[in-house]
């Protein structure tokens, strides 16, 4: 589907009152919420708001969140979406570079004298601007390893590409509800909210439920398999058809217990830079992440991934300009090592993080995939610590379910990770690192590590 307006107007024009978003309990029809958004446009331009204005919005997921977004993209702006958990003093020195105009706080606070505050408030008339595919549209925060985290810059056109080459493998479409389960200020729920509009159904937002109530009428959602493992356990009617699992390994047992509830499992691979999804597959319990979907290039350079992709971003956002992406071959170098083996990836790791430990090579995401599969692990991070015999050694950095008892973790891998991959130490995550939604810095995490065990 190539758009020549914008895609809610295209759907209200296909099916005006098929339903299309469901906000908690109440459902919006595509006539609706075509409404909804006009009021919502024309406001934001009685505040001042132009095509290519920048605009901070500082929000958790929530109805008015998707509206607000919707509305700012009619209106031509730049959205540029921030976790509210996002430390102050980080926002202080990132914002100036991103050449905003606006912010729209929905939660939280944030007090600025550079931005204007916006408010949500319906106008009479059908505000908003033409439609441009090309027209810069999201600026998605991402981390490398080091530095300030940076700002991928997408058009609208990029987002469309990236939801088309999910849908050529997972068959969302006409009467499916996709759960908007994961937050704006993530590449991976933008992905969910373009594939809605790509595709022309539905999808969900509902605001602090559990999840299995969250889900009630949906069929698919975008899951990590901690959280499936949870729903298969319920004796509970589950009206999903698909999940696309990611954030840790999928256990065949997993699939295989989805499959016997109707459920099917996606797995795949993805970056900010390109808006999401790249490589993905039908979960068979093997470890890597598929192929590349259809407009998508992957090709492995000296161990290094590299990609082209119509979903890529223009470039990294700074201070009114656009920092372009690619080597001078014209390619996106990931820094990811990797495999590609009959067309099919597996991603080993970031080059940057291997260490060695007595002369072995440890690369530490391939000891994150085995820890990540206890199912009382929400997240694991391995990370080097000098030693004066073996050179460095791994230490497990973890984040349990409440309850848990770490030091149970020790005996559980000792029958799945080589004696000399074993963590040394294990220690809880802290707080203080989880750094309200950016990667967790693996710098951070190993100068902590360090002060924690040798004070």
């Amino acid at each position: 589907m190539t758009f020549s307006d914008w895609p809610w107007r295209h759907w209200r024009t296909q099916h005006a009152d098929k339903p299309a978003l469901r906000l908690e309990e109440e459902t919006y029809t595509w006539q609706q919420l075509c409404m909804r958004l006009d009021g919502l446009a024309a406001g934001f331009q009685r505040q001042g708001v132009q095509e290519g204005d920048g605009v901070m919005l500082l929000a958790h997921n929530h109805p008015q969140t998707l509206l607000a977004w919707l509305a700012l993209l009619q209106c031509g702006a730049r959205i540029l979406p921030v976790n509210p958990q996002l430390p102050h003093p980080l926002l202080d020195v990132l914002l100036p570079q991103m050449t905003l105009r606006f912010a729209l706080v929905l939660n939280g606070r944030y007090d600025s004298d550079s931005l204007t505050a916006l408010s949500m408030s319906d106008q009479p008339g059908e505000g908003g601007v033409a439609w441009r595919a090309e027209r810069p549209a999201t600026m998605t925060l991402t981390s490398g390893s080091t530095g300030l985290p940076k700002a991928a810059v997408h058009t609208c056109e990029a987002h469309l590409a990236s939801a088309k080459g999910v849908l050529a493998l997972m068959p969302y479409a006409n009467d499916d509800d996709w759960l908007l389960s994961l937050p704006l200020f993530h590449v991976s729920g933008q992905g969910i909210l373009w594939r809605w509009l790509q595709a022309g159904a539905r999808l969900t937002v509902r605001e602090k439920q559990p999840l299995e109530q969250a889900l009630k009428g949906c069929t698919y959602a975008s899951l990590v398999p901690t959280q499936l493992w949870r729903l298969l356990q319920s004796e509970n009617r589950i009206a999903l058809k698909a999940v696309l699992l990611g954030g840790a390994a999928i256990p065949v047992e997993l699939t295989q217990k989805a499959r016997a509830r109707g459920i099917r499992t996606f797995c795949g691979y993805g970056l900010t830079e390109f808006a999401s999804t790249v490589c993905a597959k039908e979960a068979d319990g093997e470890p890597d992440v598929g192929y590349a979907l259809p407009g998508r290039e992957v090709q492995v350079v000296d161990g290094e991934v590299w990609i082209k992709a119509q979903s890529m971003a223009a470039g990294y956002w700074r201070d009114g300009a656009l920092l372009s992406l690619t080597n001078p071959q014209g390619w996106f170098a990931t820094r990811d090592r990797g495999e590609l083996v009959d067309g099919r990836l597996t991603i080993l790791g970031r080059m940057d993080n291997l260490f060695f430990s007595g002369g072995e090579g440890i690369q530490p995401e391939e000891l994150e995939r085995v820890i990540g599969t206890h199912p009382q692990v929400s997240q694991v991070f391995v990370v080097p610590l000098d030693d004066v015999e073996f050179g460095q050694r791994p230490v497990a950095v973890v984040e349990c379910e409440a309850g848990s008892d770490i030091t149970q973790l020790p005996h559980w891998v000792s029958d799945k990770l080589a004696r000399f991959q074993q963590p040394v130490h294990w220690l809880a995550l802290p707080a203080e690192l989880k750094n309200g939604g950016i990667k967790i810095s693996r710098r951070a995490l190993q100068q902590w590590v360090r002060q924690s065990l040798r004070g």
